[in-house]
C-alpha cells in the first residue's frame, strides 16, 4: 500500500512512519506542516528509504492536499496530525479549532474526493484512520473504565476540538460511505516525545538541576501508553480493522503523575545519578491546571479480542527505555530546547483568545 501519513513528524506519528519503513513492504507519505513540535529529525534512520516521502503542506490546506493525493494516489490515510497539547489549547485555543477541527473537515473531504474516483476494487480497499484520544470522554471518578460506547464529555478547548474531529469523521462515515475507523488512545510516552509533556519534560528538568512542577498534589491518574505499542496498535486497526468501528487503545498502566514523576526520579539515581542528591528533592507542587480531569482509563478488551493486539511493554520497561534514550540522545533534545520551548509553564490562560 501508499499510506498518507498526517503529522509524520510529530510523536506518534514518526514512530508510526519508522514502524512502516522498518517492518513492512508499504510506501509512506509523510504530509507534516512542522509545527514547533514536528520534528524530521525523529525520521532521521528512514528519510533515505526509497519507499518513504515528505511533503511540508497544512491539512487545512485544501488544493495542496489535492495535488498529493492525485500524485501518489494512497490506499489508505492515517490521520494523526493535531494540536495534541491541552496547557497551550488552555493559552491558544484558536490554532486548536482551525488544525483539529477545520483541518481534519478539510482532509477528509479530500479523501472523499479521491476515494470516489478510485476503481470499485480499489475504493473497497480503501481506508481513512482517524487517531483521537481518550480525553474526549471528560474524567472519569476512581472506578471504571473508558470503552468504546463512553459517551462523550469533553472539557479543555484540545478535548473538545478532538471531539469534534472525532463526530466528522464518524459522520463522513456514515453520509458519504467513506470506509472510516477511529481510535482513541491514552496518553503516549516514549522516545522522540517533544518534552513539554510530563514524562520528558520531568526527564529533563531533572538532568538540568531544574525544579520539577507537579500540578496541585499530583493526585491525577493516567493511563500510560509506550509509544511503539501503539503504532503496533494503528497498524493492526488500519489493517484488519472493521470499517465504521472504534477501538479503544490503552497501555493498562494507570499511575498518578506524582508516581510517575517518582519513578522518573528514581531511574535517573540509577542511570544518571546526580552528586547534589536525590531527583525527589526537586518535586515542587504547583497551581493546578485549569480544569484538570482527574482520572482517565482505558479498557482495551475490543482490540485484544478482535484483533489481537496488547501492549508489550510495562510502565516499568517502557519508563526504563524511555530515560534511557533520552540519556543516549543529548543532541537531539537540546537542539529541541534551544529552539521554541524551553520548558517554561503553559496552560495558565496567558494569551486566550489570541
Amino acid at each position: 500500500m501508499t499510506i498518507l501519513v498526517t503529522g509524520g513528524a510529530g510523536f506518534i506519528g514518526s514512530a508510526v512512519v519508522r514502524k512502516l519503513i522498518r517492518e513492512t513492504g508499504h510506501r509512506v507519505l509523510n504530509v507534516d506542516k512542522l509545527t514547533y513540535a514536528g520534528n524530521l529529525e525523529s525520521l532521521a534512520e528512514v528519510a533515505n528509504s526509497d519507499r518513504y516521502a515528505f511533503a511540508r503542506v497544512d491539512i487545512c490546506d485544501g488544493p495542496a492536499l489535492r495535488g498529493l493525493f492525485a500524485e501518489y494516489r494512497p490506499s489508505a490515510v492515517l490521520h494523526l496530525a493535531a494540536e495534541s497539547h491541552v496547557d497551550r489549547s488552555i493559552d491558544g485555543p484558536a490554532a486548536f479549532i482551525q488544525t483539529n477541527l477545520v483541518g481534519s473537515f478539510t482532509l477528509l473531504e479530500e479523501a472523499r474526493r479521491h476515494w470516489a474516483a478510485l476503481d470499485p476494487e480499489a475504493r473497497a480497499r480503501f481506508r481513512f484512520l482517524h487517531v483521537s484520544t481518550d480525553e474526549v470522554f471528560g474524567s472519569l471518578g476512581p472506578h471504571g473504565h473508558f470503552t468504546e460506547e463512553t459517551a462523550y464529555d469533553p472539557r479543555s478547548p484540545y478535548s473538545a476540538s478532538k471531539a469534534g474531529s472525532d463526530h466528522l469523521a464518524r459522520a463522513w462515515h456514515h453520509t458519504y460511505g467513506l470506509p472510516v475507523l477511529v481510535t482513541n488512545c491514552s496518553n503516549n510516552y516514549g522516545p522522540y516525545h517533544f518534552p513539554e509533556k510530563l514524562i520528558p519534560l520531568m526527564i529533563l528538568n531533572a538532568l538540568e538541576g531544574r525544579e520539577l512542577p507537579v500540578y496541585g498534589r499530583g493526585e491525577n491518574v493516567r493511563d500510560w501508553l509506550y509509544v511503539d505499542d501503539h503504532a503496533d496498535a494503528l497498524l493492526a486497526v488500519l489493517e484488519r480493522g472493521r470499517v465504521g468501528e472504534t477501538y479503544a487503545i490503552g497501555g493498562h498502566n494507570q499511575q498518578t503523575n506524582l508516581d510517575v514523576v517518582r519513578r522518573v526520579c528514581a531511574l535517573l539515581d540509577e542511570l544518571a545519578p546526580d552528586p547534589a542528591g536525590p531527583h525527589e528533592r526537586l518535586i515542587r507542587f504547583v497551581a493546578d491546571r485549569p480544569g484538570h480531569d482527574l482520572r482517565y482509563a482505558i479498557d482495551a478488551g475490543k482490540i485484544q479480542r478482535e484483533l489481537g493486539w496488547a501492549p508489550r511493554e510495562s510502565f516499568e520497561t517502557g519508563l526504563r527505555k524511555t530515560v534511557a534514550w533520552y540519556l543516549e540522545n543529548r543532541a537531539w533534545w537540546e537542539r529541541v530546547r534551544n529552539g521554541t520551548y524551553r520548558g517554561e509553564r503553559l496552560g495558565l490562560g496567558v494569551g486566550a483568545g489570541a
